[in-house]
């Protein structure tokens, strides 16, 4: 893959799941390549979409993707855009090493914007079970033993701390930051 520009991930929120608001991979790829993006590659159905912008900004970016998803599909998708270097810190921070090879019981929530600290505060009070959280700037790790479909607290962390945001378990962040690399290199 070559070209030049920034390499960076969209996290779709909200598509494909329980068997809404469905968007094919082949359809969401095709989206990007019409809208000049390059090194266009998909990951997993939940909206995982590595690329390459010649120009703009995370935040110009979100916004013209956002409408033109909206217009093609009919519906809103929040999107965190990330660049490549976003998650070669969100791996090199993890603040749980010792689960990383445990993929489905730690997880990663790309959030819109770095919590403050009385937000924090008030999901540390909910967080009574086996679960326990990190937060690192606009990143929220998330070790949940039992998994997060069984995770009580995974369900309040959205209401509570009320910063709107996506999860991936680290099978995904690993795969998408691999991939970011090979679109990068």
């Amino acid at each position: 893959m070559s070209g030049k520009g920034t390499v960076f991930v969209a996290l779709f929120s909200g598509i494909n799941v329980g068997g809404n608001r469905i968007v094919k991979m082949a359809e969401l790829r095709s989206f990007f390549e019409d809208l000049g993006f390059t090194d266009v590659a998909t990951y997993v159905q939940s909206g995982n979409v590595v690329f390459r912008a010649k120009k703009g900004d995370a935040a110009s970016l979100t916004k013209q993707l956002e409408a033109a998803f909206e217009k093609k599909w009919g519906f809103n998708s929040r999107i965190m855009l990330r660049d490549a270097g976003w998650f070669e810190r969100l791996v090199a921070d993890n603040p749980y090493p010792e689960v990383a090879g445990e993929p489905t019981k730690l997880h990663a929530y790309a959030l819109e914007r770095e919590p403050a600290a009385e937000e924090i505060k008030r999901l540390a009070e909910k967080c009574t079970g086996p679960e326990r959280f990190d937060i690192k700037g606009d990143v929220l790790y998330l070790h949940a033993p039992e998994g997060l479909g069984k995770s009580v607290f995974a369900n309040l962390m959205p209401r509570t701390l009320k910063v709107p945001g996506t999860a991936r378990n680290w099978r995904s962040v690993l795969a998408l930051l691999e991939m970011a690399g090979r679109a990068g290199g």
